[in-house]
């Protein structure tokens, strides 16, 4: 099974007590996670993020709560057992190397990214980041990224190491995601997490700016919302950073647009369902969809103006997405997390695990040329074997199918494609 089910490190982390302390909701959630099944391996999962109060962002990661996922069927099937039920001990979904190999990223990952930071922006703090990273990384054999080493650091968002804004277990569990994903796909890179004092776009925003003005050259953010009028002047305030790579969540609601994937200087990142396959590539993908509710986001802008490079004829404004990578929680990523759960290994999908992974793909590709805004460089390599070309599935209905439904060439649903090696990331 091309090495893909090794595992680095200790072979178990016992489960650890809930974690209590500082668990407050700040105020942001107007309603409970909701849960759904997945039609693939009926696969249950949670909204790790709460309803947001209007005119918050929410976070895009799903937690697995039950199930069998796709990475324990293939395990199981290399080693003619029955599945293993999933528990907090160990990992339960796909690995750095799974997901270096489905890419075509396993030289790059161990050769390349050193001195690229990438930058990680969410809402309120995970007290335990650094921490639960540590676990992540020791567990996949990936080198240490700490702060006493210069590679890993946290701040707010006026770039303070100290002054950071309240606990949200669910956000940490996004930030725990974000972590791991980057560091995935991208072991080498320097990792900045950059926490907002709130779930509001002008605060999220400012953390985008600071990343960029702290030297971040790739920016990843897992969060979305309803489009407003008010997203061109976001668009100039928040996004325009020519010569940064910004990669930005479609949205885990099924066909519709949002924002700030709706930009036109981000990289909306879509998401698929990733299993493994006897194939020459060895991994097929379809777009991620269990509902009309659920599943990867894409759509129409109804607000933003079309980049030069977008030509699709269907959709007169932005149409999301660009790329894709894996987001189905059926076929979700392993993450280690202890903020407000038992501390331990979770199962999470949605396109907040797509969107550090493509931030992470940028930040191997190396930095990008100063007047470049590097959504555009994917549109270049069209077509080629540059990307993984997604050509089933849907997300939704839609007057105009190809928004969300996948076909040859550029779809809503899926964009140009997933990632089959660096070429289409570089500009």
């Amino acid at each position: 099974m091309r090495g893909r089910w090794s595992r680095i490190g200790s072979a178990a982390l016992a489960a650890t007590a809930l974690v209590l302390a500082g668990l407050a909701t700040t105020g942001q959630a107007t309603a409970a996670p909701a849960t759904a099944k997945s039609s693939a391996g009926k696969v249950t999962w949670t909204r790790a993020c709460a309803t947001p109060a209007k005119g918050r962002m929410a976070c895009k990661a799903l937690r697995v709560t039950g199930g069998t996922t796709a990475f324990q069927k293939a395990e199981a099937k290399a080693d003619d057992v029955t599945p293993r039920a999933a528990d907090a001990s160990t990992p339960s979904g796909y690995g750095p190397s799974d997901l270096q190999d489905a890419y075509g990223l396993t030289s790059a990952a161990s050769s390349k990214g050193s001195g690229e930071t990438i930058a990680i922006v969410d809402a309120y703090d995970d007290p335990n980041a650094a921490a639960d990273l540590a676990k992540y990384r020791s567990q996949y054999g990936l080198s240490a990224c700490t702060t006493a080493n210069g590679c890993f650091k946290k701040v707010g968002q006026t770039g303070s190491t100290t002054a950071l804004p309240t606990a949200d277990s669910g956000w940490a569990e996004e930030i725990s995601l974000d972590l791991d994903m980057a560091s995935a796909t991208c072991p080498n890179c320097n990792i900045l997490l950059i926490e907002a004092k709130s779930s509001s776009m002008a605060d999220l925003g400012t953390a985008v700016n600071r990343a960029v003005t702290l030297g971040a050259k790739f920016v990843s953010n897992s969060y979305g919302g309803g489009e407003s009028s008010s997203d061109s002047s976001y668009d100039t305030s928040y996004f325009k950073h020519p010569g940064v790579a910004i990669t930005v969540s479609a949205g885990d609601s099924g066909y519709g647009a949002e924002y700030p994937a709706a930009s036109q200087y981000v990289t909306a990142v879509g998401g698929t369902a990733l299993s493994s396959d006897s194939s020459s590539r060895g991994w097929s993908e379809k777009v991620w969809s269990t509902s009309s509710t659920e599943g990867t986001g894409s759509g129409c802008s109804a607000y933003d103006v079309k980049p030069s490079w977008q030509t699709d004829t269907g959709c007169t404004k932005r149409a999301i997405s660009d790329v894709s990578a894996v987001a189905d929680p059926a076929t979700g990523v392993s993450v280690y997390d202890s903020y407000g759960v038992t501390a331990g290994w979770y199962t999470f999908g949605g396109t907040s695990a797509s969107a550090p992974i493509i931030a992470g793909v940028y930040a191997l590709a190396g930095t990008p040329s100063t007047s470049s805004y590097p959504a555009k460089f994917p549109y270049t390599a069209a077509g080629t074997s540059a990307l993984n070309d997604v050509t089933s599935g849907s997300n939704g209905t839609c007057t105009t199918s190809y928004l969300c439904t996948a076909r040859s060439g550029y779809d809503g649903p899926t964009g140009l494609g997933t990632p089959e090696g660096l070429s289409a990331f570089t500009g």
